[in-house]
C-alpha cells in the first residue's frame, strides 16, 4: 500500500477512535451515540457529583442535599471507593444514585481496549459492593468517551453528560461563579454537573462547590419541576 494511503487510512482510524470524545460539545453527535446531555425523560432536574468519595466534600455536599430533602447521581471514582468504602455506603443510604466514573480517572483516547475493560469491571466491583448495589449510570472521565468505552460502557449502563456545569474543578471559580454556570437557563430534563471532591481538580475547590450549593438548590426548586436522580427520572 502506498506510503500515503497507508498515513490517510492510520488518520481516519484515529479520527473514528476519538469521534465520541466531541459529544458533549456536538449535540447531534451525542444523539447520534445515544450519550445523553439531558434526562431521557425531559422532567425534572438532575444535580450530579462527579469524583468522590471525598472524606470532607461528601459529607458537605450530603448535608446540603439531605437540608432540603433533594436527591442526586454521584458519579464515583474506584480508587476513591477503595479508600473511603463507608462513604459510598452513606451516599447510597441516604438514598441517593450510585453510578460509575471508571476506577482511574483517566482520559479514554490513549487507553487501550483492555485496558478500559478492565477498568470499568474493576470499577463496577468496588462501588457495586460498597453501595449494596449494582449502579446503572455511567459518565467517563472529564466526559471523554473514546470508541472502545462507548461501546464497553454502552453494553453496560444507561450513559449520561451533562446540559450544565458550574467549571467548579477550576482554580479560578468561586461560589458566585459556579452557581450562576450551574443554573443558567435551568429548566425541564436539566442534569448539572458538579464535583464533591478535588482528587483530579484544584485544590479544596470542593469547598467552593459546597458553598454555592445553597443557590444552586433554590434556583432547581424554583424551576417546578422535581429535583430527581439520573436513572429514576419522572
Amino acid at each position: 500500500m502506498p506510503r500515503r494511503a497507508v498515513a490517510g487510512a492510520a488518520l481516519t482510524s484515529a479520527a473514528v477512535w476519538c469521534a465520541p470524545a466531541a459529544a458533549p460539545v456536538l449535540p447531534p453527535l451525542a444523539s447520534l451515540l445515544g450519550i445523553p446531555l439531558r434526562l431521557a425523560s425531559g422532567r425534572g432536574v438532575a444535580l450530579t457529583f462527579d469524583d468522590g468519595p471525598h472524606p470532607r466534600g461528601t459529607p458537605a455536599v450530603l448535608e446540603q442535599l439531605a437540608r432540603v430533602g433533594a436527591p442526586a447521581t454521584f458519579y464515583l471514582v474506584g480508587e476513591q471507593v477503595a479508600r473511603w468504602p463507608s462513604l459510598t455506603a452513606e451516599i447510597a443510604a441516604a438514598g441517593h444514585e450510585v453510578a460509575v466514573h471508571g476506577y482511574r480517572h483517566l482520559l479514554h483516547l490513549r487507553r487501550t481496549p483492555n485496558a478500559l475493560r478492565d477498568d470499568l469491571d474493576r470499577a463496577a466491583a468496588v462501588i457495586g459492593e460498597a453501595a449494596g448495589r449494582a449502579s446503572l449510570s455511567y459518565r467517563p472521565p472529564y466526559g471523554v468517551f473514546s470508541l472502545a468505552s462507548w461501546r464497553l460502557a454502552k453494553a453496560r449502563w444507561q450513559l449520561q453528560l451533562w446540559s450544565h456545569w458550574g467549571r467548579d474543578w477550576e482554580a479560578a471559580a468561586t461560589a458566585a461563579s459556579i452557581a450562576a454556570l450551574a443554573t443558567r437557563r435551568l429548566g425541564p430534563g436539566a442534569v448539572v454537573l458538579l464535583h464533591d471532591s478535588d482528587a483530579y481538580s484544584a485544590a479544596a475547590s470542593w469547598r467552593h462547590t459546597v458553598t454555592a450549593l445553597p443557590a444552586v438548590l433554590e434556583t432547581a426548586l424554583a424551576t417546578g419541576e422535581p429535583l430527581v436522580t439520573v436513572s429514576h427520572s419522572t
